[in-house]
């Protein structure tokens, strides 16, 4: 089976799966700017050479992921199929040249229009890249802090949170205590609200933690300050979107954001 080139762009904050514990969603575009989704993967069990970064391109063994039925949705042909680390696309200075000829190619910038495409079963879009015409801002909202006990329950029976070689307990990624929102307007002024998966968004607010000495209020204001004062004021600011596959059918907007895209502008521009 040949293996898939694969430009990594979307790498969303881990979940809890009582099939296979702790997962990533992670997406990207082939060399021809089609997109894939590549689920499931467990990232943190394999060895660091294969914990790929956003802008590396990957070799790997996929095969249409039959339990899902959305077009762009892959799956590696075993769960230790190798993943191969074969390049990479620098920053190329501020405004993201090179990063720019792959990503850019397809832009939405009207909701309707993409939710119509989610949802009509010959386009079935589940994956773009969506250029919002404003920030409106930024809500933080507290949700659980801890992961379902069943869930945890239920990966324990099934011996999910050993190690993959064996040796000592892996544990878990620690359940985000809030819920971050874009709200949002598009090219006609339709304002949105719609939530934020991407694994920097994760990481940003527990190193913010740390350094206010768990002080939680500082570090939400440490993540709005970068999803506002940063990207949506100073940046180029793309999002890529993502429907969920329970959703996709079903809710009204399908999509969530999944990751940015933020380069400084070509031209200096503003989204307020």
């Amino acid at each position: 089976m040949p293996k898939e080139k694969i430009l990594i762009t979307v790498k969303t904050y881990p979940s809890l799966s009582a099939k296979y514990d702790e997962l990533v969603c992670t997406a990207g575009f082939r060399e021809d700017g089609s997109w894939v989704r590549i689920y499931p993967v467990q990232f943190r069990k394999r060895k660091y050479s294969q914990q790929c970064s956003k802008y590396q391109w990957i070799e790997i063994e996929l095969v249409k992921n039959t339990g899902d039925f959305r077009k762009e949705s892959y799956r590696p042909v075993s769960h230790d199929a190798e993943i191969t680390i074969v390049g990479e696309i620098k920053p190329d200075g501020d405004d993201w040249r090179e990063r720019r000829k792959v990503v850019l190619n397809k832009v939405y910038f009207n909701l309707k229009e993409l939710i119509a495409e989610a949802k009509n079963n010959k386009i079935g879009t589940s994956l773009a890249v969506f250029k919002p015409s404003e920030i409106v801002g930024l809500e933080i909202k507290q949700v659980d802090r801890e992961w379902s006990k069943e869930k945890l329950d239920r990966l324990n029976q099934l011996n999910l949170f050993e190690s993959s070689d064996g040796e000592g307990r892996f544990e878990v990624v620690k359940k985000l205590p809030y819920k971050f929102s874009y709200k949002l307007k598009d090219n006609e002024g339709t304002v949105s609200t719609m939530m934020i998966e991407d694994w920097e968004i994760g990481q940003l607010y527990w190193n913010s933690l740390r350094r206010h000495q768990g002080d939680e209020e500082k570090a939400c204001e440490d993540v709005r300050k970068k999803y506002i004062d940063d990207f949506a004021r100073t940046k180029d600011l793309h999002l890529f979107l993502g429907t969920t596959k329970l959703h996709h059918n079903t809710a009204p907007n399908p999509f969530v954001i999944i990751g940015t895209f933020h380069p400084k502008p070509t031209t200096q521009t503003s989204l307020f």
